[in-house]
């Protein structure tokens, strides 16, 4: 989530400050306020919304909650955390679905904010949920826009209804009507209708987008936005929702490296959801916006039920299972390494799903810009370049049958050796864990349901975790860091996060995807 790395970065190095705070003053609740202030204001948020924000937060922070609290600090970022989701919209809206079919969903926004990118990205969507999406092809004045919407649907595996070659010829209200018309016919639960976008607001873009509108009756009007498009964001959506209406938001290029504050800004000035967010180029890179977990991103609090879903979706629960049967009967080879890759990848960039974690944002971020997803790929070249029973059992791979696999697969003799090594080191581990031990992992004690002797002399030696006094109260127990977080830093600098990996934990991981 590059867009929010600088003001993530600014938040979180103001809450580090509070860390040896044991009571907090009125005047270090206005200063952290003001550095607040001043972060928001530079990621380009709307001051409006930046006034508002702070004028909640300082009193909250000032209240008996924090006063009370046994960690003020914490209880601070909670604050702020609360505060952050209710300026990103509140709660979760999905897409809502005509009672009747078909389903007419309108896609409205300036020229260049992705909206056929994300016509395509939103079929591709539904058809995984097992809906039957058309595309119609209504943007017929921006030059090639019907040819790239046809590209796109047809990389979507979706039907496009383009019966105007476009290019400034064609009726875009006759157009989108017939759409809803042969989506009826041709059985199509939902109608997505790509309209034209402008340079700027103009008289000719609100009046051709509004006919389109009370043509069709669409069920949802989805205002698509660059979430990099800086303070000109509030003035488009206000000028959009006066001129058309819309009944929700898309940030689209949520992966860039602007501010991007002033797309968070639409959702509180304009009263209208945040519906999805468009995280990068490809057709599967789009996420449904849930404000929470945005917030706890944007606070480097991590994304974990965001890494799970796309989990879910990416790997096979019979193959897993495979997979955990051979590694307890150390039978994991090379080719199930491979399979694994290969699920892996379809969850998306490795950078990505690692920079949801807690914590990775702030203490790991240099190691997370190292991270280089293309390594993967040349592991993979190596293992395809291996015989099925090189492949079966790595101990047969003598000198010359390396340097055949180096010269198969455009590497060099050394990073082959390095990747054996490495799988192999990584396979022992994987089978100690699952026969239940901790295989001597950086920082993982001991797994769920493993019995105390199944620790190692060397662990059972080693120094005390430090475990910070819980509170006997449960209100007060229910806001305090989780009893056995070593003080490490986190995020915050206020104790390591729960699920946070460590330095040597994340360096493992590079080392088994490739990265030296």
């Amino acid at each position: 989530m590059a867009t929010f790395g600088n003001l993530s970065e600014r938040l979180t190095e103001t809450f580090k400050n509070l860390r040896t705070k044991g009571k907090l003053s009125a005047a270090d609740v206005d200063g952290t306020v003001r550095e607040i202030r001043r972060a928001l204001l530079d990621a380009d948020v709307a001051l409006p919304v930046v006034k508002a924000f702070t004028a909640r937060v300082r009193e909250r922070a000032l209240g008996d909650e924090v006063n009370r609290a046994l960690n003020p600090a914490q209880q601070v970022v909670q604050i702020v955390n609360e505060e952050l989701v209710e300026i990103l919209g509140g709660q979760q809206r999905p897409l809502q679905f005509a009672k009747t079919a078909p389903t007419v969903i309108m896609l409205a926004g300036l020229q260049g904010s992705g909206k056929t990118t994300f016509a395509g990205k939103l079929a591709r969507r539904l058809q995984r949920d097992g809906h039957t999406p058309l595309l119609v092809a209504a943007d017929l004045q921006r030059p090639n826009a019907v040819n790239q919407l046809q590209v796109v649907g047809e990389r979507a595996g979706a039907v496009v209804f383009a019966p105007e070659p476009g290019n400034g010829v064609g009726d875009a209200v006759k157009v989108s009507k017939a759409g809803v018309e042969y989506a009826r016919q041709k059985q199509h639960d939902v109608v997505i209708i790509d309209t034209a976008g402008r340079l700027g607001v103009d008289e000719a873009l609100m009046k051709e987008a509004a006919q389109v509108r009370r043509a069709t009756q669409p069920d949802e009007v989805l205002f698509v936005i660059d979430a990099m498009i800086g303070q000109d964001a509030v003035a488009t959506a206000k000028a959009f929702q006066e001129g058309v209406d819309f009944t929700g938001v898309v940030l689209s290029k949520l992966d860039g490296d602007a501010r991007g504050g002033a797309a968070l800004s639409v959702a509180s000035l304009t009263e209208r959801p945040i519906i999805f967010a468009s995280t990068g180029e490809g057709l599967d890179d789009l996420e449904e916006f849930h404000p929470d977990r945005m917030a706890s991103r944007i606070l480097d609090l991590g994304d974990i039920l965001t890494l799970i879903e796309q989990a879910q979706q990416a790997f096979d629960e019979e193959e897993a299972r495979k997979v955990a049967e051979k590694l307890a009967t150390e039978a994991f080879t090379l080719d199930d390494f491979l399979e694994q890759m290969q699920q892996l990848k379809k969850m998306g960039s490795m950078k990505k799903m690692l920079g949801m974690l807690p914590g990775m944002g702030g203490q790991m971020k240099q190691q997370l810009q190292d991270f280089d997803d293309s390594e993967i790929g040349r592991t993979e070249a190596i293992i395809r370049s291996m015989t099925p029973g090189e492949r079966h059992n790595t101990k047969v791979l003598n000198g010359s049958r390396r340097a055949r696999i180096a010269r198969g697969s455009g590497v060099t003799v050394t990073e082959v050796n390095q990747l054996v090594n490495r799988f192999e080191q990584a396979a022992k581990m994987m089978k100690k864990v699952a026969r239940g031990e901790s295989a001597g992992i950086p920082g993982m004690g001991a797994m769920p349901g493993q019995k105390p002797g199944a620790s190692t002399k060397r662990q059972k030696k080693g120094k005390k975790r430090y475990q910070a006094p819980q509170s006997g109260n449960p209100a007060k127990r229910a806001v305090e860091p989780a009893p056995a977080a070593a003080p490490t830093g986190s995020g915050f600098g206020l104790g390591a996060p729960q699920g946070a990996p460590s330095e040597s934990e994340l360096a493992e991981i590079q080392k088994l995807f490739g990265k030296n």
